[in-house]
């Protein structure tokens, strides 16, 4: 199916078509469908033929437990109902504009970052540079960087970017380079590269980023950089002064201007602004989602580009062409007007081979997003996403009008962007209180009410009837970086957790209002990450319950010898064949397909459970979530203990307590079964097989933690602390059972 006009003489702009796994995905739903139902018709006829107490508790423990795995399933079924692919053809791009009488339109980038120790500023430097080289008209360009971490190295840090992009601009045009991302273009292309430019440009690059980190790492900005710049002085002025009194100022410095800057080459440079808005105690400042809408307030002020690219700090653009490509669907007739923003991929650079943290996310970036598409498109992702202006108001069908004309996306902005008037109005919708008793974040703009201010703002426009469009071009358009630590994957996916709670419960809920918006499968796919936390439920009973009752000799599954046994078999066996068989279709490798899903149990039984733990507490009133960073600074010697492929256990968090106790009982039960396996033989031990194999399954995925409390003395071995506490929680829970 071709996308534009149906116009014979019109070059199409992009195209898609259906993948021929969809038949084979309805199929396959059929077939388990009805094994589903078999298996939960079996627990209810056990459940009813309890011999004892115990045995009853057992087994209405493990039919919760297939519930809400069930539940789950055929949530998952709405990305593959209707899986699509699309391609663009930025070659008639231009060809339709002329043919139209179009121009280009302008594009603000907003790029955020909130702490120079856990993300560094040379990093959000780099993401800065790749984005205002874009291939695409500089003047048409402004990058807004938000600072809510108010740190005076940050904006150190892009005034040295704003000199450095006077050569690093003219050089990727002339040498047409297309990884634009200094530090990536110095650690790969440069090194095929004999030009004198390249090595002029690497030393330039070396020099600037030793003087931004000696500014982080020291905390001060030495006067000589300082002294010949009156705005740089006056900004920190202004700070010391604020800072002194506890307040943190709206800081708005326009670093680079299209009206007057020009490059070596004596082209006019993008617009550079960085922006530190205004926080107090005495206002909410909503976190990430509150830095975005203070940004495209300040932006409908200063250029008020109809397209609005969102990017995290850490994930630079990898395809010079991308803009294009986006606008082949932003100028479709046929599509334009409903459609909200186009989601790329997430991609991670650097993951050791297995990516042993399944830090690649490739079901919630690359494979869902598929069958979204076929459906009203995929979920907003937090990054790598173009919006169209015009959708933070309103629906498609009922704009909602700002309350000053200056914020409407129709606005023309005609005073220049570094103008007294401009500067003041866009110090004054930055304010802390700006938002009280208005529409923001509530119907205008990003959406608060969740610590997943994407998924909950990309949810709530597709329920308002706009739609989304999932662009994964051959080349990567984005690259960004991942975790190389366990703790700070789990703690991510813990906030992850506590945000999407927040939705289910809510009087959004994607159940209940989702459902009456977007209808059944657009409602599933969302509250499939929903209740992404109530999966802990049946991740832990069936890591405890069967190893406890197997202990106990008591027989959870059926003999092996009844036929009602190949129904589990067949449930395993089709429920993990068929997830394989998605990530190889996805060119994903059997090593990380294994290492994903032994991190869905690990954190089942982690970031899940303490994430539940923290969202029930909050709701009391007893304690109050905050929004953790993910550092993305990289200690060398994890560094290589990640790309050996090694764990890291070295923080003695709460977190490992549960997964080392299930790793503790699954290795006894397991010791245990086998035991009594070889005494008794298999015609006595038929009702215990399953669950000797269950616990053996679980013992082969805690290898990395049975490694890191035996074998291990690194820096990364689990705290002794960790083990101890495991042992003895282990021990009161069999006593307890017994």
């Amino acid at each position: 199916m071709v996308g534009g006009p149906k116009n014979a003489t019109t070059p199409p702009l992009n195209t898609h078509k259906l993948l021929h796994r969809a038949t084979f995905n309805r199929l396959y739903m059929a077939v388990y469908t009805v094994a589903l139902l078999s298996l939960l018709y079996h627990h209810i006829h056990t459940l009813l033929n309890s011999p004892s107490t115990t045995s009853f508790i057992f087994t209405l423990l493990l039919l919760l437990s297939d519930l809400v795995l069930a539940f789950s399933w055929l949530c998952t079924q709405a990305f593959h109902f209707r899986p699509i692919r699309r391609h663009e053809f930025i070659e008639n791009l231009e060809t339709m504009i002329v043919k139209q009488a179009k121009e280009f339109p302008a594009v603000d980038i907003f790029i955020c970052t909130a702490d120079p120790y856990k993300e560094p500023p040379i990093g959000t430097v780099n993401t800065a540079l790749s984005v205002m080289a874009y291939d695409y008209l500089p003047e048409k360009i402004s990058v807004y960087v938000s600072d809510d971490g108010g740190s005076q190295a940050t904006l150190f840090a892009f005034m040295e970017a704003a000199k450095f992009a006077r050569y690093w601009l003219p050089f990727c045009r002339e040498n047409n380079v297309v990884e634009r991302c200094p530090e990536a273009y110095f650690n790969g292309s440069f090194y095929g590269s004999s030009s004198p430019d390249a090595l002029k440009m690497k030393i330039m690059y070396e020099s600037m980023k030793g003087r931004v980190e000696n500014a982080v790492e020291s905390g001060k900005i030495e006067e000589e950089h300082i002294d010949d710049n009156e705005e740089m002085q006056e900004a920190f002025a202004k700070w010391t002064d604020n800072f002194t009194r506890q307040v943190h100022p709206t800081i708005i410095q326009v670093l680079l201007a299209n009206t007057k800057d020009r490059d070596v080459s004596d082209k006019l440079m993008p617009n550079l602004i960085y922006v530190s808005r205004e926080k107090s105690k005495m206002h909410p400042h909503h976190f990430k989602a509150g830095a975005l809408n203070a940004l495209v307030r300040v932006s409908a002020t200063m250029t008020n580009a109809p397209i609005v690219l969102t990017l995290d700090c850490d994930t630079y653009s990898n395809d010079p062409q991308t803009i294009k490509r986006v606008l082949c669907y932003f100028f479709d007739p046929e599509i334009r007007s409903t459609t909200a923003y186009v989601q790329f991929p997430q991609i991670f650079r650097g993951l050791n081979k297995g990516d042993i943290y399944f830090s690649e996310h490739k079901r919630l970036f690359q494979i869902n997003p598929l069958g979204m598409d076929g459906l009203l498109g995929p979920n907003y992702v937090g990054t790598g996403c173009f919006f169209q202006r015009r959708a933070f108001f309103g629906c498609p069908s009922s704009f909602i009008q700002p309350e000053m004309p200056e914020l409407s996306p129709n606005y023309v902005v005609k005073k220049p962007i570094g103008s007294v008037e401009t500067l003041d109005l866009a110090h004054r919708v930055a304010a802390c209180n700006y938002e009280n008793h208005n529409g923001w974040g509530i119907k205008l703009g990003f959406r608060y009410g969740s610590l997943v201010e994407d998924y909950y703002t990309g949810y709530r426009m597709q329920c308002e009837g706009w739609r989304s469009i999932f662009c994964s071009p051959k080349r990567s358009a984005f690259l960004g970086d991942s975790p190389v630590t366990l703790i700070d994957l789990l703690s991510q996916c813990k906030r992850w957790t506590n945000g999407l709670l927040d939705v289910l419960f809510s009087k959004y809920s994607t159940i209940t209002f989702g459902f009456q918006k977007m209808g059944l499968l657009m409602s599933f796919a969302y509250t499939y990450y929903a209740i992404w936390p109530i999966l802990c439920i049946a991740l832990t009973i069936y890591a405890f319950i069967p190893q406890l009752a197997l202990l106990n000799g008591i027989s959870t599954f059926p003999q092996i010898s009844d036929p009602r046994s190949l129904l589990y078999v067949f449930l395993f066996v089709g429920a993990n064949g068929k997830d394989l068989l998605d990530f190889h279709l996805e060119n994903g490798t059997f090593q990380r397909w294994w290492n994903s899903q032994r991190m869905w149990m690990i954190c089942g039984l982690s970031s899940f459970l303490f994430g539940c733990i923290d969202y029930t507490l909050s709701s009391l009133g007893i304690a109050v979530r905050g929004f953790d960073l993910t550092s993305k600074v990289q200690d060398d010697e994890l560094s290589k203990r990640y790309d050996q492929g090694t764990f890291e256990f070295g923080v003695a968090s709460p977190m490992f307590v549960p997964m080392t106790m299930a790793a503790i009982i699954n290795v006894v039960s397991f010791v245990v079964g086998s035991i009594g396996l070889f005494r008794s033989g298999i015609r006595n031990m038929e009702g215990l097989i399953l669950q000797i194999l269950l616990s053996g399954f679980v013992v082969i995925n805690c290898w990395p933690v049975y490694e890191a409390i035996v074998f291990r003395s690194d820096n990364g071995r689990m705290s002794t602390k960790i083990t101890l506490i495991a042992a003895f929680l282990t021990s009161i829970m069999c006593l307890l059972a017994y």
